[in-house]
């Protein structure tokens, strides 16, 4: 598949910011406006990059900001999501679902673990322990080869965060590229990769709304990452047809109908 740009759409459930001044005064435009700027600043650290178009969609908008026509052209969704995860429409994550399945990215982060739309596709429960402490994450780069990890250093810290930790209730990732560990001692799996149908998907841990987090050069330096690695490789749109035999079939003797029953030469 050949593209001269990544289509990214940046969603946000953008009730946090409305509601409560502190993450206002960190976020006064939502999360997904801090995400998308990153985005158009900070390029790729992997090789052959290719330029982004950027827009961004919140829950209050209709059908979630998310149409048909708009998920048609969506190379990568990155979804942002904690308190309203129930007021997601079922219809609007089948429809995610669908286009994961046939090929476009999905980055999860933060608290959208708890997501609809994760949940689905993961199969498990995504549940794990938390603790709001103002604690420090370090988050080791354990896969430094993964294009996803281009131009980190060995690991990168966050002076305050929101602790998640193990037991990470999801599948075993098919790679694995970060690895909290926080001030109160516990670790967490927090840059997971997986293969879902020609989709590939990735969660990404760091992202409490009451924190500048999306301000940091190192996160925003992932995220511009994982955009390429999440972007399309293959576009494939699921059906299920009755296929023509590409070589002529011989005749048997012996034949079994639809419903069952022999017919032919002779007993089996």
């Amino acid at each position: 598949m050949s593209k001269s740009r990544i289509s990214v759409i940046v969603w946000n459930e953008f009730q946090h910011e409305r509601q409560n001044p502190a993450v206002a005064a960190i976020y006064p435009d939502g999360l997904h406006a801090a995400i998308a700027s990153a985005l158009k600043e900070v390029p790729a650290a992997s090789q052959g990059a290719l330029p982004l178009e950027i827009s961004t969609a919140t829950q209050d908008q209709p059908e979630h900001g998310l149409t048909e026509a708009r998920l048609a052209d969506c190379d990568v969704l990155i979804w942002w999501g904690h308190k309203a995860h129930a007021q997601v429409s079922d219809e609007i994550v089948a429809r995610v679902q669908k286009r994961v399945l046939e090929g476009m990215g999905l980055i999860v982060l933060h608290s959208g673990h708890f997501s609809k739309i994760f949940r689905r596709l993961m199969g498990t429960n995504c549940s794990l322990k938390w603790r709001e402490a103002d604690e420090k994450e370090r988050l080791w780069v354990v896969e430094p080869s993964h294009p996803i990890a281009a131009g980190l250093g060995e690991y990168f810290e966050l002076p305050y965060e929101e602790m998640y930790g193990e037991r990470f209730d999801i599948p075993q990732p098919d790679e694995l590229v970060f690895l909290s560990w926080f001030e109160g001692g516990e670790v967490f799996r927090s840059g997971c990769c997986w293969q879902r149908g020609h989709g590939r998907v990735f969660y990404f841990r760091p992202g409490h709304e009451a924190y500048p987090t999306y301000y940091d050069r190192n996160v925003q330096q992932v995220l511009a990452n994982a955009v390429q690695w999440a972007a399309p490789r293959v576009q494939i749109v699921d059906i299920c047809p009755n296929a023509p035999a590409l070589e002529p079939i011989a005749k048997k003797e012996v034949t079994f109908s639809k419903v069952g029953f022999v017919q032919g030469k002779g007993d089996i």
